[in-house]
This record gives structure tokens, sequence and C-alpha cells, in this order.
């Protein structure tokens, strides 16, 4: 497959795919280049709140507007381990910038700032993520396992989660429910 830059785009999982931890997953790719691709779920709400999250981490909540805020399975890689996407990218101590208008933070500073009412405008917190070694995402997509369509940033971070997925199809002019699990090549 030709070289494809799909930073900036969300990955639409087939019906088709087995896979439990991708299976009806919107992932949003922060980066993808020639040494692979790293993307969030975000429409994987897990069983834990900001506030909870906040807790364990020894940090208060100024803002208690966001204390029952979801936080969200990112993908099965460091589950242990924080990523705040936000907007806008500001300046922390480690922001892989997406594009201009969006950041994805892993430092506990971001934490810390969100805690005392000064972080992002928008945001949503993941533990984990999603990776791809080079080439593995677009050999992926050439077997039909992702769909693939221009991310928009209020799909992320103004739609509750049950509507994410279907709002990306909307963008393809496509329902996920008719969509077959049986895959063709042309």
């Amino acid at each position: 497959m030709s070289s494809i830059n799909l930073t900036n785009h969300f990955l639409i999982a087939m019906p088709n795919m087995v896979d439990p931890y991708f299976a009806r997953t919107l992932t949003y790719l922060c980066e993808h280049n020639e040494q692979g691709a790293l993307g969030l779920v975000v429409n994987r709400p897990i069983d834990l709140t900001l506030q909870a999250l906040f807790e364990r981490l020894s940090l208060g909540l100024k803002q208690r507007e966001l204390a029952d805020a979801p936080v969200y399975f990112g993908g099965p890689v460091q589950t242990d381990r924080g990523f705040v996407l936000h907007a806008p990218p500001g300046e922390w101590q480690s922001t892989l910038k997406v594009r201009e208008a969006i950041g994805l933070t892993t430092s506990k500073d971001i934490l810390e700032a969100v805690g005392r009412g000064e972080g992002p405008q928008r945001m949503m917190v993941t533990l984990g993520y999603a990776g791809w070694s080079p080439g593995q995402l677009e050999h992926e997509i050439s077997q039909n396992a992702w769909l693939t369509v221009e991310a928009r940033d209020a799909i992320i971070f103004d739609l509750p989660s049950e509507e994410r997925l279907p709002a990306a199809m909307e963008l393809l002019g496509l329902d996920f429910a008719r969509l077959s699990d049986e895959a063709g090549h042309a």
C-alpha cells in the first residue's frame, strides 16, 4: 500500500472486526507515519469517573461539572497510563501536537492544571492507547478491517460516547447498522 498519513482521521471498526478490543469502536488517530500509528478509542467509557481517577492520583478537582465525566478505554497498550486528548494543545510537559487545534498529553501536569480549573477547554481522558507497527494499519485497512474518514472535533468532544460511531459513519454517508460483515474486494 502506498504511503498514507491518517493522522487526525477516525478509524471505524468494520462489523466483521472480531478483536474484542476494537469491535464496534471509533478510534482517533493521533499520529500515523513510517514508524507506525498511535490512536485512542473514543467511544468506550469505562467504569471510572474523572473524580475517581483524580482521587486515585491524590489530586483535587475544582470543577465539579467534570467530576462525573467518564474515563475511556483508549486501547490495549499501556492501560495503566493516562492519555489526555485536548483542545487547544497548550504548553504541557509531554504533548504530541496532533494538529493546530488538538494535542495529546501524557504528563501529569495537565491533570494538575485541570484539578485547579486551569486545564484545556475541551478534553477526554483515556487509560491506554492503540498502537500499530510500521505497515500494520495499512495492511488491516487493505483487509477491510477499518473504514477511515477525516475526524471532526465535535464528534470527540461534544457528543455522548454512544453517538460518536454513528456520527463518524454519517460523515461517510453510511449507516453502521446497514453495513455487512462480509467484506469484498473490487
